[in-house]
C-alpha cells in the first residue's frame, strides 16, 4: 500500500502510542518531501552499491513513508569477512532519507555509524542472513542534537544463521526506532541489546519485535537506558512464538536507570506465544541510583559528578553483557566510553 493510501494510525496502537505519527513526521502528516541522500560509505574493500528500495512496506507507515521519500538505497553482500566493517552514513539537510540492504552469506561483523546534523533523518536497514550466516552489527546513533530520527529495521534470519545486534543511542532530539527480526529457519537466533542514554528534553521511543516462525530457535533482548533531565525513554518489546515453533527459547529484560526527578521511562515487554513447549520469560525494572552506592565512590574520594559517572557507565555497559562476539563488545563498549567522558568533561 502506497503512502498516501494509509490511515494516520492512532495512538491506541502501542507502536505509536509514545512517539505519534504526526510527531515524527518531518512535516504534515499528508506531505511527502523530496529528500537529500544520506551519503554511505566504508573505507575497507567491501563495495556498496545503488540499488532500487524495497517496495515491501509491510502495511507500516513508517516504512511507507520512507519508500515515498527516496532518498539513497544500498547493498553490500557479505562473505566471510576477516576484519570489521565500518560503514559511515552522513546525513545533512532539512529532510535525508537513506536505504541499506546487507546480504550476508558468510561471517562478518559490520558497524554502522550515523551522524550529522539534519532537520530529520530516516534509515531503513534490511537484511537477509541465508543458512549458516552470522553476522554481528553494530548501530552507534550520535546525530545533532536537535535532529528528529526515524529509524526502521526489518531483519530475515534462515536456518542455523545468527545475528548479534548491538545499538548505542546517544544522539538526536526525538528518535523513533522499529526494529523487526524474523526467524525463519531452525537453528536461527538472535541477541540484540540496545543501551540508551537521554539527557535534557531528549526523547527516545524503541519498538522492538522478535518472531519466532520456526522451533529450536532463539532470542535473547537486553535494553539499559540511563535518563536525565527532563529525558524520556519508552522501551516496547514483543516476542512471539508461533504455533508449532516447540523448544524456542525467548527472553527479554528492560532495566531504566532514573538520574533526576523529571526524567521518565517506560518499560513494555511483552510475550505472544502460541506453542506448547517453550521457554519464555521477561522482565522490567525503573529506579533511580543507589544513594548507598553514591555515598561508597564519594567516601574514597570522587566527587558527586565522577561518582555518578561510574555508576551510569556500569549500568550501560552491563545492556552488552548478552554479546559473545568480542570485536562487537568491545568496540561498542569503546564507543559508550568516550561518549561518556566527552559528558564528563561538559
Amino acid at each position: 500500500m502506497m503512502y498516501h493510501q494509509m490511515p494516520i494510525p492512532p495512538r491506541s496502537e502501542h507502536l505509536w502510542r509514545y512517539t505519534p505519527w504526526p510527531r515524527i513526521h518531518p512535516t504534515k502528516t499528508d506531505d511527502v518531501p523530496s529528500a537529500d541522500d544520506v551519503i554511505f560509505s566504508n573505507d575497507g574493500p567491501q563495495v556498496l552499491n545503488s540499488i532500487q528500495p524495497s517496495q515491501d512496506s509491510q502495511g507500516d507507515i513508517a516504512r511507507a513513508f520512507l519508500q515515498a521519500a527516496g532518498g539513497s538505497s544500498s547493498q553490500m553482500s557479505l562473505n566471510d569477512e576477516s576484519e570489521p566493517i565500518h560503514i559511515n552514513a552522513r546525513a545533512s539537510g532539512h529532510v535525508a532519507v537513506g536505504h541499506l540492504h546487507l546480504d550476508v552469506k558468510g561471517s562478518a561483523v559490520v558497524f554502522l555509524h550515523i551522524s550529522g546534523e539534519p532537520e530529520w533523518v530516516g534509515l531503513h536497514i534490511t537484511g537477509n542472513l541465508h543458512p549458516n550466516a552470522h553476522l554481528a552489527f553494530g548501530f552507534i546513533n550520535e546525530l545533532d542534537s536537535n535532529t528528529k530520527f526515524l529509524r526502521c529495521e526489518d531483519w530475515q534470519l534462515d536456518r542455523d544463521s545468527s545475528l548479534e545486534h548491538a545499538t548505542l543511542s546517544v544522539g538526536g532530539f526525538r528518535c523513533k526506532s522499529d526494529l523487526r527480526t524474523s526467524l525463519n529457519g531452525t537453528g536461527s537466533s538472535v541477541r540484540q541489546s540496545i543501551t540508551v542514554n537521554a539527557d535534557g528534553s531528549r526523547h527516545d521511543d524503541k519498538h522492538v519485535e522478535i518472531h519466532h516462525h520456526h522451533g529450536h530457535t532463539q532470542s535473547d533482548l537486553v535494553m539499559n537506558s540511563a535518563c536525565g533531565g527532563n529525558s524520556h525513554f519508552i522501551g516496547t518489546g514483543l516476542l512471539t512464538i508461533a504455533e508449532g515453533a516447540n523448544k524456542s527459547d525467548a527472553s527479554q529484560v528492560f532495566r531504566n536507570l532514573l538520574l533526576s526527578e523529571k526524567a521518565r521511562a517506560e518499560a513494555i515487554p511483552e510475550l505472544e506465544v502460541l506453542a506448547d513447549d517453550v521457554s519464555a520469560a521477561h522482565g522490567a525494572a525503573s529506579a533511580p541510583i543507589d544513594r548507598n552506592q553514591l555515598h561508597y565512590l564519594m567516601s574514597r574520594g570522587l566527587s558527586p559528578e565522577e561518582a555518578q559517572s561510574v555508576i551510569v557507565n556500569g549500568f550501560l555497559y552491563n545492556a552488552f553483557s548478552n554479546l559473545t562476539n568480542k570485536q562487537l563488545l568491545e568496540e561498542m563498549r569503546t564507543r559508550l566510553t568516550v561518549h561518556l567522558e566527552c559528558e564528563l568533561k561538559r
